[in-house]
């Protein structure tokens, strides 16, 4: 049965489907033909046609069914701080975690894939080529540069399996749009442009990001489809991926020619000031759903960028597609473009507390009992900084749980000695980087060592009066208060939770009404993680040509 279809052909082949059908048909109200035919098929004429004309179909009397739909699925997500101090990235750092995913396993993995399966499945007339994909890289965000053989290597893995199972009618990459490679500027782009190689030119593309992407014009060149978060903490990965999925069928049956338009606003913001629960973070992106629930099929997508990878692409984008309309394309584009060059100040500039400021107004909260307190120490992305811990001390407060300070030294020599719960604990953690502060020596009782977190190994010591912290070996982002809930330790006996995080954490300690009183915490100095950018020895970046740093071309 023959795949490659004009779009025209697709189009007719559209016009019936059951999961597509006019409202007529959804009413019940069926002409008489159609309606003895559905409810009894004995006395309709059933054949299915298998010639090179008909390219596959089945037909119920003179109405034809729609062929299905053969849909590639893969999956490659990294976020990547090229200036974290952990050494490129290998292969073998990709197996670390998880072996690849492929098959049912790829297809049950949530998040993105799990939007468009869903939604695509729900259609009735899809079926999945699902493509090995690594699923995660041992220590996350904190890792550096992916070497050119760890891209080739995956991304080859994909290819070689798509090329053994074409012809497809479609492609769906979960990707994240910050992923940095040596010797490859924009990663995602060329991920679409190898598999626009393999497919050829009329098979549509879609891909699902994180709105932390730094992401240009280039990968639309290569694709018809973006769909970006909207929310952060990052909320809608499944709509995203619903997105994805029917904008897929659509072009894939012929219904929608999409037509993009990309605008660079040329601005940098850190990460800690894109927050989506404040304005006018939020503000962008409601004038993006504005727009989206104004003009059908219109969708709008705006990156903020990561400002740790140090690519080319980095900074604020928009991305606009429309249904073969050019012209509205170029107008939400300059719209939005324009929008978010007006708020660029409150977007864009912004300060916080150095541990000793944060650490008197955590003092406060927790004196007129407006406690829990969480604490987001947001410039940490190696996760060994002390400076809080020093800082709480100094101040006297108590009841606090550092989750987590990675210290994989401490957790090596517990292990080689071995250590148990119950024993005493005398030794220094964390501050093992530039940006970490000095090693901070803790006295006190080994509570538990064991898995957790997602760690083969992990410490937890209690200290002082009612404190705790636990020891991770790498960084360790906690998004909820019930992740505490390890072995012995119970989360309700603490005040102040003190987490790794710049906004992900608002998800289960602000956004859930747990915490009365939320802190973030700017480290006492610059380095990578920082609001301030312009102390990083950016490369690839011009930093003179984005706002606030600078001014950008033409503005």
């Amino acid at each position: 049965m023959s795949k490659n279809l004009s779009r025209g052909t697709r189009e007719m082949r559209a016009s019936f489907s059951h999961r597509e059908v006019s409202p007529l048909h959804r009413k019940g109200r069926l002409g008489l033909a159609g309606g003895l035919c559905i409810l009894a098929l004995s006395s309709c004429a059933v054949a299915w046609e298998d010639d090179s004309e008909s390219g596959g179909r089945l037909r119920i009397g003179s109405v034809e069914t729609p062929e299905r739909l053969r849909f590639a699925v893969a999956r490659f997500q990294h976020e990547t701080c090229t200036f974290c101090p952990s050494g490129d990235t290998g292969i073998e750092d990709w197996l670390r975690v998880s072996e690849p995913l492929s098959g049912d396993e790829l297809l049950s993995s949530g998040g993105y894939i799990g939007g468009f399966v869903q939604r695509a499945r729900e259609f009735g007339d899809v079926e999945f080529v699902p493509l090995t994909s690594p699923v995660g890289v041992y220590g996350g965000s904190s890792r550096s540069w992916n070497t050119t053989e760890t891209f080739d290597h995956f991304v080859g893995v994909m290819l070689a399996e798509l090329e053994a199972q074409l012809p497809v009618d479609g492609v769906f990459l979960a990707l994240h749009g910050a992923m940095a490679v040596r010797d490859v500027p924009r990663p995602e782009a060329e991920i679409a442009r190898r598999f626009r190689e393999v497919v050829g030119p009329d098979v549509p593309i879609a891909a699902t990001f994180d709105l932390h992407g730094n992401e240009d014009a280039e990968f639309l060149e290569h694709a018809d489809f973006a769909f970006v978060t909207k929310r952060y903490p990052h909320y809608d990965a499944y709509i995203q991926g619903e997105r994805a999925a029917r904008a897929l069928r659509l072009a894939a049956r012929g219904q929608y020619r999409s037509t993009t338009a990309t605008r660079k606003p040329g601005i940098i913001t850190a990460t800690v000031l894109q927050w989506t629960g404040q304005s006018p973070s939020m503000d962008i992106m409601e004038r993006a759903r504005r727009w989206e629930a104004r003009e059908n099929d219109a969708w709008v997508n705006v990156f903020y960028g990561y400002p740790w990878s140090d690519v080319p692409d980095v900074g604020a984008t928009v991305q606009v597609m429309t249904n073969d309309d050019q012209a509205l394309a170029d107008e939400i584009a300059d719209d939005m473009n324009d929008f978010i060059w007006r708020v660029r100040e409150d977007f864009a500039v912004g300060g916080f507390p150095v541990p000793a400021e944060a650490a008197r107004i955590v003092a406060e909260a927790v004196a007129n009992g407006q406690t829990p307190v969480a604490v987001g120490d947001h410039s940490d992305r190696p996760g060994d900084a002390t400076y809080i811990l020093e800082a709480f001390e100094a101040e006297g407060i108590d009841h606090v749980l550092y989750g987590t300070i990675s210290s994989p030294h401490t957790i090596d020599e517990l292990a080689a000695t071995g250590a148990q719960a119950g024993d005493a604990f005398d030794m220094e953690i964390g501050g093992f980087t530039p940006s970490g502060g000095s090693p901070r020596r803790i006295a006190g009782t080994l509570e538990y060592l064991g898995r957790g977190l997602g760690h083969e190994r992990i410490a937890a010591v209690s200290f002082g009066n009612g404190n705790l912290v636990i020891l991770t070996p790498a960084y360790e982002q906690v998004l909820y208060p019930e992740a505490f809930r390890i072995g012995p330790i119970e989360p309700e006996d603490y005040e102040v939770f003190v987490v790794k995080s710049r906004v992900h954490f608002r998800r289960g300690f602000d956004e859930t009404g747990y915490a009365r009183t939320i802190v973030v915490v700017e480290a006492p100095e610059p380095h990578v993680g920082t609001t301030f950018l312009d102390a990083l020895s950016y490369e690839n970046v011009d930093l003179s040509a984005l706002y606030p740093f600078g001014t950008p071309e033409g503005r």
